[in-house]
């Protein structure tokens, strides 16, 4: 399939999504995260069940790209160690920054790869990393 095709289609599904966009109860831990380049907003809220990340959770507003990527790394990270979801983040990161062309590491971020060529437009890369960072911040 068409990459641009599936992006465009992942994009859509999860920015018009509420399954991950809602409050989340007595979270543990709440981020906020802003990009004020194009004024996205995001509040981060997570749950922990020990050392795993139980449930997760977003608020916020913002362009389809970052209330998508939010989303799509939420159902990525959901029921992950802490360290998974810092891994998957690293991943994340490095394959925005051009850091990673090994296929197979980056098959770890499963929907999320559809990121990979938001490179090509540098104004939106803060878009597509702003839950990234936010979530790397709340697992300090």
């Amino acid at each position: 399939m068409d990459m641009s095709k599936l992006y465009t289609e992942l994009i859509m599904e999860h920015n018009s999504s509420k399954r991950n966009k809602r409050e989340l109860e007595n979270p543990d831990k709440t981020e906020r995260g802003h990009n004020p380049s194009c004024g996205d907003e995001i509040s981060l809220s997570v749950k922990f069940n020990g050392d795993i990340i139980e449930d997760m959770a977003f608020t916020g507003s913002g362009c389809a790209i970052s209330q998508a990527s939010t989303s799509i790394m939420i159902d990525l990270i959901k029921g992950k160690s802490k360290q998974e979801a810092l891994s998957l983040v690293e991943t994340f990161i490095s394959m925005i920054k051009r850091e990673i062309a090994n296929e197979e590491e980056l098959l770890a971020l499963e929907d999320a790869m559809v990121f990979q060529n938001i490179q090509n437009m540098p104004a939106r890369v803060k878009c597509a990393v702003l839950a990234w960072h936010t979530l790397k911040e709340s697992l300090k």
